[in-house]
């Protein structure tokens, strides 16, 4: 790994993400206290796979209700997603509560995206080497469709990112994510309100 992946690179998203939070820490505030209002919860923690496949825990704005059916399991997302979290998601303000995971490291403004830990048994041998770098706020696939391209695509480009990773690609990245968030582009998967699952996509071709 070259000198900009292992200190400079971290060192410049601790620095911005500081910066950003002390800067952006009246709206993360607002924010939360309006989710919370009009959810009940205004935080979203989850566990999740980052760099050499260590676990942590991932924070975001929570855009869901927990509404349940007769039997008690959660309503489809798109039943649960509520309107002021739609405007949330839509903007990409639900990933403003990840700056204080990079502070601690564990994921960096660029990179592949951290996934569930439920996945991890499906990956084939060349997917789970997206879990050789840290996570990222977003990266290359996120900049080329987002949710409205296949896994497989998804996986395609962040092993792109892998083998191609400079400062170069990373501020071509960043700014095209500005792009994407005003174009509200690539939320959403087709017939979903999310990507539907990657364990439920890999069954789905084995069948």
């Amino acid at each position: 790994m070259s000198i900009y992946q292992n200190y400079i690179k971290p060192l410049i998203d601790r620095m911005v993400s500081l910066i950003l939070i002390l800067v952006l820490s009246p709206i993360i505030l607002i924010i939360f206290m309006v989710l919370w209002i009009a959810q009940g919860n205004g935080l979203f923690r989850q566990e999740r796979i980052g760099k050499n496949n260590q676990k942590f825990v991932i924070y975001k704005f929570k855009t869901m209700n927990d509404k349940k059916n007769h039997r008690g399991q959660l309503l489809p997302d798109e039943d649960r997603l509520t309107g002021i979290g739609s405007f949330v998601r839509r903007t990409s303000l639900d990933e403003l509560p990840q700056l204080f995971n990079i502070i601690k490291g564990d994921m960096s403004f660029i990179g592949p995206r951290p996934l569930l830990v439920e996945y991890l048994p499906f990956y084939s041998s060349e997917q789970i080497k997206r879990h050789s770098v840290t996570p990222g706020i977003t990266g290359w696939a996120q900049v080329n469709g987002r949710n409205s391209i296949s896994w497989d695509e998804k996986f395609d480009l962040d092993l792109y990112y892998i083998n191609h990773q400079s400062l170069a690609l990373d501020l071509k990245i960043f700014f095209l994510s500005f792009i994407k968030i005003l174009k509200s582009e690539g939320i959403e998967a087709e017939g979903h309100a999310t990507m539907p699952k990657f364990s439920d996509y890999v069954k789905e071709k084995e069948e």
